[in-house]
């Protein structure tokens, strides 16, 4: 078993996550984020066609029908279902159209692709509201929120309430550094963003609570024993166990985020940096927090 040291060397460790969310925070509150249509209002069109169109043939035609999609982003959609020679264009543009204007632009940007040669259609012509937009954006909160205060009630529950601030310390700070990645990436923020951000807080409070588990365990076991040694074991006894389950789940994700469609990039990408932020923060950053707190009882 490999012993490792995370109560001497706590500075080091707590002084590296406290570097990402400075971090992440510089980069959210500079450049923020690449938000999707359903959190800033807006419509999304889907765009299927046969042959060997690209994406500037699409941003052409759409730039010739009206000037509020000289702005619009377009990016192509992948699914492991379309047959070969068939494309499909996701554009998103914060505005939206009356009954009459959406009729008309799906019109206009059939026959123009058509006298391109590509054979499209509009798949769908989706929109969301502003109202709407604040709405999710709020609610959104609401769910992260509500489950960090549902998370320290059970860790109070289960533990201890310092052991609950110490998880809670730990999924915000793996909460504020994969939003910094997002940040930082300009990856699109919508629904499968936020699912992998709630899928993160999870996955990393398991792991926590292995290693609060063990160190219960070992305090109980054996009274009287030097508490930083005693949560040294602690972690290392569970060390292996957690770096295989992350590193598989790692794996699985950061494939899905080089292969899968950009519908779910979002939500692999997510994944992919909380799988190993979430697993720094339980290993270097939960038990260290709760030491003090500890070494006293």
């Amino acid at each position: 078993m490999k012993k490792i040291d995370v109560v001497s060397k706590r500075t080091v460790w707590l002084g590296i996550a406290a570097f990402f969310v400075v971090l992440s925070l510089i980069f959210v509150f500079t450049r923020g984020f690449n938000l999707g249509v359903e959190f800033v209002g807006g419509s999304e069109i889907l765009v299927r066609a046969e042959g060997n169109m690209v994406e500037q043939d699409l941003r052409q035609a759409l730039s010739e029908i009206s000037s509020d999609f000289a702005a619009a982003r377009v990016t192509r959609v992948r699914s492991a279902g379309d047959p070969a020679g068939v494309v499909k264009f996701s554009v998103t543009v914060s505005k939206t159209f009356d009954a009459e204007e959406k009729f008309k632009i799906v019109e206009e940007l059939e026959k123009k692709l058509e006298v391109k040669g590509f054979k499209a259609e509009v798949v769908s012509f989706n929109e969301t509201s502003g109202s709407a937009a604040e709405e999710i954006r709020r609610l959104t909160w609401r769910a992260i929120l509500i489950t960090l205060v549902a998370i320290l009630a059970y860790i109070t529950l289960r533990f201890n309430f310092i052991f609950g601030v110490g998880a809670i310390a730990a999924l915000t700070h793996d909460v504020l550094v994969t939003l910094g990645f997002f940040s930082i990436f300009k990856y699109e923020i919508n629904v499968p963003a936020v699912a992998a951000l709630l899928t993160l807080i999870g996955y990393s409070l398991n792991n926590t609570i292995v290693i609060y588990d063990r160190v219960r365990e070992n305090m109980r076991k054996f009274r009287g024993k030097d508490i930083p040694t005693l949560i040294n074991e602690s972690v290392s006894q569970v060390l292996t166990r957690t770096i295989n389950t992350s590193l598989t789940t790692f794996i699985v994700v950061f494939v899905l985020l080089l292969f899968a469609g950009n519908a779910i990039k979002p939500f692999a990408f997510g994944l992919s940096v909380g799988v190993i932020v979430g697993t720094y923060s339980s290993l270097f950053v939960a038990a260290p927090l709760v030491m003090r707190w500890v070494k006293y009882r």
